[in-house]
């Protein structure tokens, strides 16, 4: 696998066509689609259900390939990837955010955040260290030893931000991530969605239908039936 290039955009998509079959028939998911994510930055995806919102965070993911167009990150074409080398990058370089949290419920806050730490051989005490870290910057250092289902949906979130951090990913996706919160708690967990990226350097792309979370994305990224409709700030 070629080095990254960090000179290079973190994320582009440049011509990029997605279809997916629904029995005999073919759903044009993308069509035509360019796009180019910055280092840092907190890109939102918007527009109705079917516009292309989660075909594109399966993309930039690395989950799904595209039928057509180039999707590099830092520079390199992700097309020439094997699978394993895509599963790797996926590892290394990706944080992962979801609606439902996606939270192991038999273990511990710190045992959820340090899982990643733990598949990509971390030794112990480092990984002890940068969990008790990361939990400190989300405010859940009380939290530690308790247990998912022992906490708010909004803690839950947050323990799910540290454990999309914990491996000083390039970049984050997340799907829909304050969809199953209240305001006062969605603001918190925004506030800290933008702290983390500013502090660490990562880029978050989200899928969301949240005005409350539009506003303070530093640009926003309107769809439509597979094709962007347009791009403010």
């Amino acid at each position: 696998m070629s080095r990254l290039n960090t000179q290079a955009p973190l994320m582009h998509l440049q011509g990029v066509h997605k279809t997916y079959r629904l029995g005999q028939h073919v759903i044009p998911a993308l069509q035509g689609v360019d796009l180019t994510v910055q280092r840092g930055e907190l890109l939102a995806l918007t527009g109705p259900s079917g516009s292309g919102k989660s075909t594109i965070l399966n993309l930039c993911g690395l989950i799904d390939a595209a039928d057509t167009g180039t999707i590099a990150l830092e520079g390199q074409d992700t097309r020439a990837l094997t699978e394993d080398q895509r599963t790797l990058l996926r590892r290394d370089a990706l944080g992962f955010v979801f609606q439902n949290f996606n939270l192991v419920p038999v273990m511990t806050v710190a045992e959820n955040v340090d899982y990643p730490l733990f598949l990509t051989g971390v030794r112990a005490a480092e990984r002890r260290e940068r969990v008790a870290q990361q939990l400190q910057a989300v405010g859940l250092q009380d939290h530690a030893q308790h247990r998912p289902d022992a906490l708010s949906g909004g803690q839950r979130q947050r323990v799910a931000i540290a454990r999309a951090l914990i491996k000083r990913p390039r970049l984050v996706i997340a799907d829909e991530p304050t969809a199953s919160l209240d305001s006062h708690t969605a603001d918190q967990v925004l506030e800290l969605m933008r702290e983390r990226c500013h502090a660490q350097g990562a880029a978050f792309v989200i899928a969301t239908h949240d005005s409350r979370l539009t506003r303070r994305c530093d640009r926003v990224v309107a769809l439509l039936d597979g094709r962007i409709e347009g791009v403010s700030k």
